[in-house]
């Protein structure tokens, strides 16, 4: 049968199944091999919490979406066009996500009566006719895979192991990828298992050319690449990111860098990054606890190393006292928060954006913190950078805020030129001289960054309130009054040395879209949608949370209505109302999901008709 060839602009794949069965990985090999292809991207990787949760349960089920095209992409797509599903359960938790007329891919082994009853279907929707708006494929992977591996006498175990790289040889295939990022991926992975080399090489070129003879797919289809800026590209996630900005910062700083963190859900791949950095004199520590994270990077800093720490909500609460002494002994100290759903324990792998107000404000005493939010996967490297500049310039601590959708989702990423990165030079007191510990200077108010060991610059810091200058225990109620405000008015100076924030669409008009963090792909692409059909919306997105840039005063004004959505219930929209007495609008939901631009469409309709 002659297959025929359609070429697409987008499309948004989902893949899913039992979280036993590699989902994470076939689609991050995807997402690989189409950005080596020039595609520009987005990704929304969607797993359980449990490390093994009930088997073929849609407890258990793990999705990863890819939106992919041969256009500017900024989402990870509002429904997907593809949905591969390895089980029943994944079906019934996916199928929701998938648009009328689109393509399933079902493993038909996944459908028997057990699979069938533990995802809570009393009958096979591959044969009860619910279906039938969609176009369905059934391919016995399982056994499939089972003949292609049937010679290597492997154990069942691995046999259904690299059942997933069958898969993602069909999608391979369907949507005219190449195999060869994944066959060097799969030889290095596996270089001391020749074996595992064999049956994954096996089982994705079988999946390859069973969609290549089979009349069961007719039509393939074509993606061409993206007209992205000329230059060096890689696929990053967040986290990626993240870590080679605090690594980026170190360099320019001529510093050694010292994260001291505890493993938490969705940070812990921002250590295991760091950890293979040690050429560039990054020193990675893995502490007990959260406390101790915090503390070994206080300390680190106090020896002269550009300090780190990461984590998410639960751990910033632990680390809030750590915090307070980092302000009280004025030394630079970078904190990354990956915020993950809450309160509590919450959803420890689904994303929300409501560690804002903790941010900002959530230390006893007046403690303030500058804080700064990632846009995007790739911009978490200019946040961490950001922050690393920062916090060496005004000796602070630093907050960093991404998500989970940031850390795990990627995007190509445009290596920048070191020399084009913004200069840090840290100062360090070398002159014994007049030397004193909180002599601060002019015009940043930062005191003086002293070595210890360095001769007659020998001094004490701690958490007890210090005297202005000399840094010695003081309890005199106007000094504390002083050096309150002197911590406060140090951080509100920020404010001269950060970008003027900039409105994308028109200085002023009926309504002004704001927002903050990982929304902002869904934000810009609802916007340039409704500006498309002649409706005078703008959006402004906000990088530095703390302070914000001078002028967004002055831009709120310009507009009849102000929108801002939040993965929260009205945070930002909280600060703005109290800072520029401006009536808000908010648009909030805290499902763990990101917004869909569907959503920010509607809610933009609503608004502009009058109906709000």
């Amino acid at each position: 049968m002659e297959k025929q060839t359609r070429t697409l602009d987008e499309v948004t794949i989902r893949f899913a199944g039992d979280s036993g069965d590699g989902m994470q990985l076939t689609g991050g090999q995807f997402t690989n091999t189409s950005a080596a292809m020039g595609n520009d991207l987005s990704t929304l990787p969607d797993y359980p919490a449990e490390i093994r949760a009930p088997k073929d349960t849609t407890y258990g089920v793990s999705g990863f979406q890819i939106h992919f095209g041969a256009t500017e992409i900024n989402t990870p797509g509002d429904h997907c066009d593809v949905l591969v599903a390895m089980n029943a359960a994944s079906l019934k938790v996916n199928l929701r996500s998938l648009i009328d007329g689109g393509i399933i891919i079902v493993n038909t082994d996944g459908f028997g009566d057990k699979n069938l009853k533990l995802a809570g279907y009393t009958q096979s929707p591959l044969a009860d006719g619910s279906l039938s708006k969609y176009q369905v494929f059934q391919v016995d992977i399982t056994k499939l895979t089972n003949l292609a591996l049937a010679d290597m006498n492997l154990s069942p175990k691995i046999v259904d192991k690299t059942k997933n790289f069958f898969a993602l040889g069909m999608m391979y295939w369907i949507f005219n990828r190449t195999l060869d990022n994944t066959l060097q991926w799969i030889s290095e992975k596996f270089e001391k298992k020749p074996e595992m080399i064999e049956a994954n090489t096996r089982v994705m070129k079988a999946g390859w050319n069973y969609a290549e003879t089979t009349d069961v797919f007719a039509v393939r289809y074509e993606v061409k690449p993206a007209p992205l800026t000329p230059g060096k590209y890689r696929n990053i996630s967040g986290n990626q990111a993240a870590a080679l900005g605090l690594v980026a910062a170190a360099e320019k700083a001529n510093l050694d860098l010292f994260l001291g963190t505890y493993p938490i859900t969705p940070a812990s791949d921002i250590l295991h990054e760091l950890s293979n950095y040690k050429n560039f004199g990054v020193r990675t520590f893995q502490a007990e606890d959260e406390i101790a994270g915090i503390t070994s990077a206080i300390g680190a800093s106090f020896g002269g190393a550009l300090a780190a720490t990461t984590t998410s909500g639960p751990g910033v609460a632990l680390k809030t006292e750590a915090m307070g002494l980092a302000v009280m002994v004025e030394l630079p100290l970078v904190i990354v928060n990956v915020q993950r759903g809450g309160p509590s324990t919450g959803l420890p792998t689904k994303t929300e954006q409501a560690d804002l107000l903790q941010a900002v404000y959530g230390r006893n005493g007046e403690a303030p913190i500058p804080v700064i939010a990632a846009s995007t996967p790739s911009d978490c490297f200019n946040a961490c950078f950001e922050a690393s500049r920062i916090a060496l310039k005004y000796m602070t601590p630093v907050m960093v805020l991404t998500d989970g959708y940031l850390g795990n989702g990627s995007e190509p990423w445009l290596v920048p030129s070191v020399k084009d990165l913004p200069e840090i030079a840290p100062k360090f007191r070398k002159e014994p001289e007049g030397y004193l510990p909180y002599k601060r200077d002019e015009r940043t108010l930062s005191r003086e960054w002293a070595i210890p060991g360095t001769p007659g610059l020998e001094h004490r810091i701690g958490g007890l309130e210090k005297q202005d200058g000399s840094g010695n225990i003081n309890y005199e109620p106007e000094n504390h009054d002083k050096m309150v405000k002197l911590r406060a008015a140090k951080v509100d100076r920020i404010a001269d040395d950060i970008p003027a924030a900039a409105v994308e669409g028109d200085a002023s008009g009926d309504l002004l879209v704001v927002g903050w963090g990982g929304t902002y792909g869904t934000l810009k692409t609802a916007v340039e949608r409704k500006r498309k059909e002649g409706k005078k919306v703008s959006h402004l997105h906000l990088k530095h949370l703390h302070p914000l840039p001078k002028n967004v005063g002055d831009i709120l004004k310009k507009f009849k209505h102000v929108l801002v959505p939040e993965i929260n219930l009205g945070q930002l929209s909280k600060i703005l109302r109290e800072r520029y007495l401006v009536p808000t609008v908010g648009l909030n939901k805290v499902q763990g999901l990101p917004f869909r631009s569907v959503e920010i469409e509607q809610k933009i309709e609503e608004i502009l008709g009058g109906k709000q």
